[in-house]
């Protein structure tokens, strides 16, 4: 029997690769989690979900062992190597470090693995800091389970941690990408639209919706392509091709602008940095940085115009 976690295809994007095993078993085994302690990585996250940092800003994950005793709190991430991964808030423990960085700094300078325990880490513990109060009676929240289950001490109903869905798509007429922008991005910044799913709706469903309701275009089908993992705090984007009617986009309450591009302006996007800014009245436009799926999803538009060219 083969008792390794199976893993995912690489992507381009970030806090996907590198995903530990998650080791669901031993998180019911505390004696197991505390023989593991001495030797694991411990992600170590401030009020503000910074992780720190040593002084080249690359992640300071100290060993259990130099923080003596398990802190209160922490959560068991899982298994990289036979070697276990907790996340603690830095409060909890006397450990300093020079430097914080924040999940996006992250995902452009840390290596796959480093970036994506750090996403697992923030969302875990983001939950942990937004549920400490049980939404049926009100009572005290404990956490069990290493971290992974909170439980009421009042009335024993069990929360589970929040994943919040939305829905990202690459929108196309057949020769052109629908784009749209919110007002806060810097000049000239586009990207695909997204929204969250609501109750009782299913993903193709929330596509159409969406995309109508930001940018009045009529979506007539659409298939899934990929997820991404978007702890800011806790989402998961999930991309979507869609095709749509060739409509004049009209713009709705969320977006400051929507409109569609042709290939070469996508292309020339595409060839930017997407960190960088233009102008308000300079030609062109800045993209989605390499961190997002929306900027992949861009690409796999692109690629299917250039094939069937």
């Amino acid at each position: 029997m083969n008792n390794v976690a199976p893993q995912a295809p690489r992507w381009p994007f970030a806090f996907v690769d590198g995903a530990l095993d998650r080791a669901d078993a031993l998180r019911d085994n505390p004696g197991t989690l505390t023989a593991l302690w001495p030797d694991a990585r411990v992600v170590l996250l401030d009020d503000d979900g910074q992780a720190l940092a040593d002084s080249s800003q690359q992640l300071h994950a100290p060993s259990g062992s130099d923080l003596q005793g398990m802190p209160a709190g922490a959560v068991f991430l899982g298994l990289r190597e036979k070697q276990a991964w907790f996340a603690a808030r830095a409060v909890t423990v006397e450990q300093e470090a020079p430097q914080r960085v924040d999940l996006r700094t992250a995902a452009g300078l840390w290596s796959a693995a480093d970036s994506t325990v750090f996403a697992q880490a923030r969302a875990l513990l983001h939950w942990h800091a937004r549920h400490r109060y049980c939404g049926v009676c009100g009572g005290d929240i404990e956490f069990v389970r290493a971290g992974w289950l909170g439980r009421c001490r009042q009335c024993a109903s069990e929360h589970y941690p929040r994943t919040d869905q939305a829905m990202i798509a690459a929108v196309t007429d057949g020769s052109r990408l629908l784009l749209g922008r919110q007002s806060p991005w810097p000049s000239r910044r586009y990207s695909v639209l997204a929204g969250f799913v609501e109750p009782g709706e299913s993903l193709e469903q929330t596509v159409a919706r969406e995309v109508f309701e930001e940018a009045g275009v009529r979506v007539l089908g659409c298939r899934y392509l990929a997820s991404q993992p978007w702890p800011f705090p806790g989402s998961l984007m999930l991309g979507f091709m869609a095709q749509a009617e060739p409509d004049e986009p009209v713009i709705g309450e969320e977006l400051e602008d929507a409109r569609w591009f042709g290939p070469d302006e996508v292309r020339e996007g595409l060839a930017r940095d997407g960190r960088e800014s233009l102008a308000d009245g300079a030609p062109g436009i800045v993209l989605s940085p390499a961190i997002s799926i929306s900027r992949w999803l861009v690409e796999q538009w692109l690629a299917e115009i250039d094939g069937r060219s």
